[in-house]
């Protein structure tokens, strides 16, 4: 498989490169957590900013919305960008999964109310997968039929960047045999939101939807759609993830390089030692392995080819062999690597929180693991 990228790609990649770095600096990130900088909710709305000025945030959004029309690949740089900064911007949420979804089933109604305001950098979007009681694909939320629409009620957890966000994309039961996806406004009657820190001090939202009245026209695609529309949301979601860890390992191991050739003990760097470069050695082999299942999972994506098992893989990868890769930084990085003025504390409490996003390691194999036993002899 060819993993390189057209010009185009190339381009687009060195101006993302240059905006992420020029702002996801170390002192920026270290003021919006110290609350030095920002609102409370470590949101870089300069760095989103500049991303809709360069047409990066519409990347992958259809030209009758100002987008560019391009694809997975394209949204997947910019996650593996935010993964490689630690950059607080909600590339995966919103651009990767939930304004996608609505271009992809939404009516141009729909896509003309809310994705205009994504490219812009404007309106932030988020998918609500997760909840107490349920999964994505068999929510407890239900939405039952009024006379001019649907009644929303449920309670979903841990949405990413929801306190932030103006709109959410719920999964919610609509009968016994099938789910669907709604658009609810987050500012709407009877949704209630609250905060939920998570391990890397990002705040995320806990949603209760009390009897909320949708219209109808707030369904994206059809009754019968929406078990498909959940599923692309959730695969594109893993993906993205996996991309971000994907940046994320790489970044790691780019530290322990500079770090390792710069400590010296007896008189010689650390780097010459042979248990520090097999450990480090191990680490980057964990990384490419992270990189490479995570952008075959993506191309299949992107062509609209069946992905199940690239999904489970990357993801399986992502979780486990992140893991690794941090675990192995912090060690050769000895005290420094506890250091919370240190960069690499960022990657450490990151790859833990996408090990567990939708599944961690064991989840992704017994969903390989059954895939696998569906198939034909």
């Amino acid at each position: 498989m060819d993993f390189s990228f057209h010009e185009d790609q190339e381009s687009l990649r060195e101006l993302a490169t240059r905006i992420f770095t020029d702002l996801a600096t170390q002192e920026r990130l270290r003021a919006m957590e110290t609350g030095a900088e920002g609102d409370g909710e470590r949101f870089d709305a300069k760095l989103w900013a500049e991303l809709a000025t360069a047409g990066l945030l519409g990347i992958g959004l259809p030209e009758s919305v100002g987008g560019a029309g391009l694809g997975f690949l394209e949204i997947g740089i910019l996650a593996e960008l935010a993964g490689r900064t630690a950059a607080y911007v909600p590339v995966i949420e919103t651009l990767a999964v939930s304004a996608a979804a609505v271009a992809s089933f939404g009516t141009g109604d729909q896509q003309q109310t809310w994705l205009p305001g994504v490219v812009a950098g404007t309106s932030i979007l988020t998918s609500a997968l997760a909840e107490p009681g349920g999964t994505p694909l068999s929510p407890a939320t239900t939405a039952t039929r009024s006379a001019d629409g649907w009644v929303l009620n449920g309670v979903k957890s841990f949405v990413p960047s929801g306190m932030i966000a103006d709109a959410v994309l719920v999964p919610a039961r609509v009968d016994e045999e099938n789910v669907s996806v709604f658009i609810v406004p987050t500012a709407g009657p009877g949704v209630a939101r609250e905060r939920q820190v998570i391990n890397t001090g990002q705040s995320e939202a806990r949603f209760t939807f009390s009897s909320v009245e949708l219209d109808a026209a707030a369904q994206v695609g059809s009754t019968e759609q929406g078990p498909a529309i959940v599923e692309w949301m959730i695969q594109r979601n893993l993906v993205a993830v996996s991309l971000a860890q994907a940046g994320a390992c790489a970044a790691s191991v780019e530290l322990v390089g500079e770090y390792t050739k710069g400590r010296e003990q007896f008189g010689k760097a650390i780097a010459t030692f042979q248990a520090v470069g097999q450990r480090a050695a191990d680490a980057y082999v964990d990384a490419e392995a992270v990189r490479l299942t995570a952008w075959q999972a993506a191309w299949r994506l992107s062509e609209d080819l069946p992905a199940d098992k690239e999904v489970a893989v990357a993801k399986f990868w992502a979780a486990d062999g992140g893991q690794r890769v941090v675990h192995a930084a912090v060690h050769l990085h000895g005290g420094v690597g506890v250091d919370r003025e240190y960069p690499l504390h960022r990657y450490f409490l990151m790859t833990k929180h996408f090990e567990l996003t939708l599944g961690g390691a064991t989840d992704q194999l017994r969903q390989l693991g059954a895939t696998l036993a569906a198939e034909p002899v």
